[in-house]
């Protein structure tokens, strides 16, 4: 099976994502992780102003068959997190990539992006 993995996103061996413009990261799960997980029905995300820390826990995302915890892929302040996900938990299926984001954080260090995998190193990891 082939999963959609954009060239232009990093990613985390947890099978989140992440999308850096000026200095703002938005954070998801990967095609591949919403496929394993089956249908989302409840996200759980932090509030907007908490800081974490790269790699740390910030949230978790639960389905019919599984219930998995969320890892920043950088460390810094929660600027935005994706109010529609509490009512259709679903766009993390449908759209993972798009309506599907869960948070925004404003990268401490945008250097920490470096240390995940690219698109290419991800691919390789979920084949």
């Amino acid at each position: 099976m082939s999963f959609d993995v954009p060239d232009e996103r990093r990613y985390l061996e947890s099978h989140e994502w992440a999308l850096e413009t000026d200095g703002v990261v938005r954070v998801g799960i990967s095609d591949f992780a919403q496929d394993e997980l089956g249908d989302v029905v409840f996200v759980e995300l932090p509030d907007e102003g908490d800081d974490l820390e790269q790699e740390t826990e910030f949230g978790v995302v639960e389905s019919i068959k599984a219930v998995s915890d969320l890892y920043a892929p950088v460390g810094g302040e929660v600027v935005a997190i994706n109010d529609d996900l509490f009512d259709a938990p679903e766009l993390v299926n449908e759209d993972p990539f798009g309506e599907g984001w869960m948070l925004e954080i404003e990268a401490d260090d945008p250097d920490e992006l470096e240390a995940l995998l690219t698109a290419e190193e991800y691919e390789d990891q979920i084949a």
